[in-house]
């Protein structure tokens, strides 16, 4: 292709600023296009993993109810993940069933907003089958960890049940019946075997958030709810020799899989357990980026499937 270079310099006197001004302006209009395989991209994120179309629990319903009754007499503590933040927790016998979300009622809610909830993984167990469970909690008023679905079913034969300080009234419209106690950060209560403590946590939209730390005999637990990697809450579970963390990793407004992993490092946490994830579709994320992060920090770290038991056992 031919050019006038006459066409590329002005006419008439001009300063040499201004001669490499307008050389560069007219060389622009005239040159051909900077082929799109040279603009500059953003590198594919290595952690991404594509999201699964449908997620089946390990075990669900009645199977998964006669898994837990089965293991009241075995030593050591089990866990099983019951999806988002939703863990059961049983020690010599006793229930403790945190953040438990068994419904549908944020998929409804949002059905016709910008983010529709849609679920991505298959309800694990229909909540009036865990009204058996002996204390249940709530980290903040959130919908997916205060459910007005859930909620007055696991409560139905007389459970305990703990929520954070500031979610008090929301919690009571939301379960039918007012908390039996109520924690801010430092608080503590004893209920059975459990003593269960406030810590503090970080979560946006939520000032009334916090992680609890339960103890029962040997075995210590913390679980974050929802919260950020911040100042003050590791350093504040850190004191407890916590046996496992169950941690968020969806980040927006929680953390992301490395600093999930990082805050368990720090909080002293023997294992690692990330949630928070795989239950919404527009509201998820990989592992691999908290998988990775173990590794490279020496995190012992577990990634169970929604109804799948998880056993620490120390011989009693």
């Amino acid at each position: 292709m031919a050019y006038d270079s006459d066409s590329l310099f002005p006419t008439g006197p001009t300063t040499r600023r201004g001669l490499l001004s307008a050389f560069s302006r007219r060389a622009a209009e005239v040159l051909p296009a900077v082929p799109d395989i040279l603009v500059p991209r953003d590198p594919p994120d290595p952690f991404e993993e594509e999201t699964p179309a449908w997620i089946e629990p390990t075990i669900s319903s009645e199977d998964l109810i006669a898994e837990i009754h089965a293991s009241r007499e075995e030593t050591g503590m089990h866990i099983w993940w019951l999806g988002q933040s939703g863990f059961l927790v049983q020690i010599a016998g006793e229930n403790l069933l945190l953040d438990p979300y068994l419904s549908d009622s944020a998929t409804k809610k949002y059905a016709d907003s910008e983010t529709p909830h849609e679920r991505m993984t298959g309800l694990v167990v229909a909540p009036s089958l865990l009204s058996f469970v002996n204390i249940v909690t709530s980290s903040h008023a959130h919908l997916d960890h205060l459910d007005p679905e859930t909620l007055p079913h696991v409560l139905a034969d007389g459970a305990t049940f703990i929520c954070a300080a500031g979610s008090e009234q929301v919690a009571a419209e939301r379960a039918g019946r007012q908390p039996d106690a109520v924690l801010g950060p430092d608080d503590d209560v004893t209920f059975g075997g459990f003593t269960i403590q406030a810590v503090p946590a970080y979560h946006e939209g939520a000032p009334e958030a916090v992680g609890y730390v339960a103890r029962h005999g040997a075995y210590a637990l913390y679980h974050a709810g929802d919260t950020r990697r911040v100042q003050g809450v590791a350093e504040t579970v850190v004191a407890h020799g916590v046996d496992v963390a169950f941690v968020p990793i969806n980040g927006r407004d929680n953390m992301d899989g490395a600093d999930a992993a990082r805050l368990a490092y720090e909080a002293g946490a023997i294992i690692a357990i990330p949630c928070h994830h795989e239950m919404f579709r527009c509201n998820t994320a990989s592992t691999a980026r908290f998988v990775a992060e173990c590794v490279r920090i020496g995190q012992e770290y577990r990634l169970p499937r929604v109804g799948e038991r998880i056993t620490i056992d120390y011989g009693f």
